[in-house]
């Protein structure tokens, strides 16, 4: 059939609804604060061989690097799926990304065709392992990270196989994972109703024509931004550090980006080796970051489907950091979408320096795990406030204050302070933007924050994990722009001994009463600063963003000086 543009407009549209109503399925009845409030998931409609059709992407580093694992469980299970199946999926090495990440995705049928996959994929708060929450540090194997789930069906036609739902959730330590799977289970089956219904107003054939339009829609559009970058080839590196065994370590992620015409090429050859600790990055991951990167520059609002990657190749040596072979830890991964990112737009600098931004702030976070003596049970939470930093600057704006990690897009929220005290034995001290930790230029970084709590229990235990301690680590500025300032995480004890963990480390046996301290940095600057208004300058520093000193240092500005 001829692509009828009104039919697929609508066809989009209608998509786009289902997912959005996936997504507040998971936000109204999941009981983690990671997914009712931070909403750390993504959901996707796929067409019956895994091919990306339409995503809402919540956490958009979740969004792409669903589709590898799509595109296994697909090939897995074709011609072995009925009505009512569900299928539980976390395996970085058959499409996953995180151990963490679990996929919960349905079949679709028309008239008893398979037509169409829902799915989402959520963050879980424990996945058994080492570690209470997952993030082990002293990993060095996928094993000591958590349960390893390859495509299985939890549903069989409808019916719950209660042998592997038992043998799943008695591998972790939390009822609310068996609570928030249920959640996720719900949302597919309101998108797999949805998506029913609208297969039934139009039929299997217009669906697939209307489905086969956005797809060339979205390459249409991708390649005339492609298009619009000078042939070439552009060069950048960026570092990780610390893969948890050996904290000095240092990782080089290398890449050569070639566009020719209406093709772009991410090549990451020349990449440092797999790591032996967990900050070994899945390709699904590599991907997703690549993705990421590529809207963010293309600028123009372009369909989020796998049309997009018909003229996009991203090159990814096998064993190295970017693509590590079994069976070798990968949790920190996920979090490698800031150097990832980073590098892109380092690399990218010239190509397209009014499109690029500085470094947002790279992620240094914890997650706190005990035993909550209000309740007489166990609890682990990730705090999600105190690691969001500042967003980079780019031409014509400053960077976003608070905005968390680049992988994130800025869409993890922040969790309520009232409600963060209530699922948790601790009590905030302070939580506020970090003045003069914003990168100076003429457009400034986005502000970080300082988070203080204290704990009200006995026997904590919070893994860390992150980068950005150092002037060398922390989100670089562009164009003249200046870096945004480092992350830092004290720990002070009630005798008074100060603590300062290693950027991958466990901490454990945290006494009451101990205060926990995290600055977490701001955003790079874009531009000299010296071409920054002073009506700007002079309202930053009214407003707390800059102390008179930075200000004077970093912008020669004098208060006594007219503000206009």
């Amino acid at each position: 059939m001829r692509t009828d543009p009104i039919l697929t407009s609508i066809v989009a549209s209608r998509l786009k609804t289902i997912g959005e109503r996936m997504g507040v399925v998971v936000e109204r009845s999941a009981r983690s604060p990671l997914l009712v409030e931070g909403r750390d998931f993504s959901v996707g409609i796929y067409d019956v061989d895994g091919t990306l059709v339409e995503q809402t992407e919540y956490i958009p580093v979740l969004g792409y690097a669903t589709t590898p694992a799509m595109k296994h469980i697909a090939g897995r299970f074709a011609g072995r799926v009925a009505a009512g199946d569900v299928i539980l999926h976390n395996d970085p090495y058959t499409g996953g990304n995180q151990l963490s990440d679990w996929r919960v995705t349905k079949p679709v049928f028309n008239a008893g065709e398979h037509v169409a996959w829902v799915v989402i994929v959520a963050h879980q708060a424990d996945i058994g392992g080492n570690v209470p929450g997952s993030y082990n540090p002293f990993a060095t194997d996928m094993w000591q990270e958590g349960l390893r789930i390859t495509p299985v069906k939890l549903y069989d036609a409808g019916v719950r196989r209660d042998d592997v739902w038992d043998l799943v959730f008695g591998n972790v330590r939390l009822d609310v994972v068996a609570d928030d799977v249920t959640a996720m289970i719900g949302a597919c089956t309101v998108g797999e109703r949805e998506l029913v219904a609208l297969l039934e107003r139009y039929g299997i054939e217009r669906y697939r024509t209307a489905v086969a339009g956005l797809l060339d829609a979205a390459e249409s559009s991708a390649r005339v931004v492609i298009n619009g970058i000078a042939d070439g080839v552009y060069r950048a590196d960026w570092v990780v550090h610390d893969d948890g065994i050996d904290h000095d370590g240092r990782w080089t992620i290398r890449l050569a980006v070639t566009v020719a015409g209406d093709r772009m090429t991410f090549d990451f050859a020349g990449t440092d080796d797999q790591a032996t600790g967990y900050i070994n990055t899945p390709r699904a991951v590599t991907i997703s970051a690549v993705m990421i990167a590529f809207f963010m520059v293309a600028e123009d609002e372009l369909p989020h489907n796998d049309g997009v990657l018909r003229c996009i190749d991203v090159l990814t040596p096998e064993g190295s950091l970017v693509n590590p072979r079994f069976p070798a830890p990968t949790c920190f991964g996920n979090h490698v979408a800031d150097q990832l990112a980073a590098v892109i737009m380092l690399a990218l600098v010239d190509a397209v320096p009014r499109r690029v931004t500085a470094a947002w702030n790279h992620l240094l976070a914890s997650i706190v795990s005990g035993w909550d003596e209000r309740v007489q049970a166990p609890y682990v939470d990730i705090l999600i406030n105190a690691c969001k930093g500042g967003g980079g600057a780019t031409f014509g704006a400053d960077g976003y204050d608070h905005i968390g990690l680049i992988g994130s897009g800025g869409a993890i929220a922040a969790q309520d302070p009232e409600m963060f005290e209530v699922v948790n034995p601790h009590l905030l001290h302070r939580f506020e933007y970090l003045p003069d930790s914003a990168g100076a230029g003429t457009w400034r970084g986005g502000l970080g924050v300082i988070t203080e709590l204290e704990f009200l229990d006995d026997g904590a235990q919070m893994s860390i994990f992150g980068d950005g301690d150092t002037e060398a680590t922390t989100a670089f500025g562009i164009l003249g722009g200046t870096s945004g300032s480092t992350n830092e995480i004290t720990f002070t004890y009630p005798d008074g001994t100060v603590h300062r963990p290693r950027l991958k480390d466990l901490v454990s046996d945290i006494p009451r009463g101990t205060i926990y301290r995290q600055r977490a940095g701001g955003g790079g600057g874009y531009g000299h600063p010296s071409e920054r208004p002073r009506e700007r300058v002079h309202a930053d520093v009214v407003n707390g963003v800059l102390s008179v000193e930075r200000a004077r240092e970093l912008y020669g500005y004098e208060p006594d000086a007219p503000a206009g």
